[in-house]
């Protein structure tokens, strides 16, 4: 028993020393096979206590278990140690440092916030509504007759269970007026799907933001002033706003509106005489639709259609990025293009 105490002394010293002086991992790892790999002399031992006499089992097997216990530990620290100094052997501290790379808001988040923010400021709330809408929000309640094309199934996305995807937030008007009584000035915002060709300046879903206002004596005229505030506080103090007649069958009069160009400040013309690519030479932009809340509309909500009047308009906000940003493809907006998103 003497003989294989003092041998298990030895192998312990010998081992200790070995994985203390280890230069790197590569030796680290033939030292753990040498001294504690399953063909090693220490494992050899320890399977072999069964074959001892019974008195000296006891003694064996404590000094060769504290002896694999102290080498699986050494060499754990001696792991640490190596893979530290390998990190820092690796990082070059005269190498200038490297900024971490930050998210950025979507061009459409952008300028949703800041059309947000003015008509906040005018005294407009922010109301939500589902995307997914039955026919009497969508169509009936905004006075959207049985035959009108926008009801059929190339023009609306129809489910299965008869609801359909919201083909403008104007439903979301309608929900608020149902559970409010007039004054009330709300602005909604979302996602729109409409059956569409998909191409450079058309897509199957697209964002909108609409505004509602109601109370006694509301005029056309309140319309265009807060059209042309508007169009100045998002495209600058010079911008102008052209209304021209259009039909929608919530709204009468109806009126589509455009605001001045900014590229070529109206004019219709850049450097050189040539037509400004942004307006295509007549000095405006398209921006959306707007006009004052047809009586049935207010009947279809239970307001007296008499007493109140209001207006109501929308726009694209695909349309207003495009114009602030001279991109030329609505597709990139929705394409999840980091080398798009990372340049606003």
């Amino acid at each position: 028993m003497s003989a294989m105490l003092n041998e298990i002394e030895t192998l312990g010293r010998e081992a200790l020393e070995a994985i203390a002086d280890a230069p790197d991992l590569k030796l680290l790892e033939e030292l753990r096979v040498k001294y504690a790999g399953r063909r090693s002399r220490l494992r050899q031992i320890l399977s072999g206590i069964g074959e001892l006499q019974p008195a000296e089992r006891p003694v064996i097997g404590k000094v060769a278990g504290e002896l694999s216990r102290a080498v699986e530990a050494a060499l754990a620290a001696r792991h640490e140690q190596l893979a530290e100094s390998d990190v820092s052997a690796a990082i070059d501290v005269t190498l200038p440092g490297r900024r971490p790379k930050s998210g950025v808001l979507h061009p459409l988040t952008r300028i949703a916030d800041d059309v947000i923010d003015i008509l906040r400021g005018m005294g407009f709330v922010v109301a939500d509504g589902p995307e997914i809408e039955d026919d009497y929000h969508n169509f009936d309640a905004l006075n959207t007759p049985a035959d009108h094309p926008a009801r059929d199934l190339h023009d609306t996305f129809y489910l299965k269970s008869g609801q359909l995807l919201r083909t403008h937030t104007s439903t979301v008007q309608i929900r608020v007026m149902e559970g409010a009584s007039p004054p009330l000035r709300i602005i909604s915002n979302g996602r729109c799907y409409r059956r569409d060709t998909v191409d450079p300046t058309h897509h199957m879903v697209f964002h909108q933001i609409e505004g509602l206002y109601v109370d006694r004596d509301v005029s056309l005229a309140e319309l265009k002033g807060t059209l042309n505030l508007l169009g100045q506080r998002l495209l600058g103090e010079g911008t102008r706003t052209r209304l021209r007649p259009h039909f929608f069958p919530f709204t009468e009069p109806s009126v589509e509106f455009d605001f001045s160009c900014r590229l070529c400040d109206g004019g219709g013309t850049v450097t050189a005489g040539k037509s400004c690519r942004v307006c295509k030479g007549t000095g405006w932009i398209e921006i959306g639709g707007a006009g004052m809340v047809d009586p049935a509309v207010f009947d279809a909500v239970g307001y007296d259609s008499e007493r109140y009047t209001g207006f109501a308009f929308g726009l694209g906000l695909e349309r207003m990025a495009m114009i602030r940003h001279g991109i030329g493809d609505i597709r990139l907006f929705l394409e999840n293009d980091l080398r798009f998103t990372r340049q606003f």
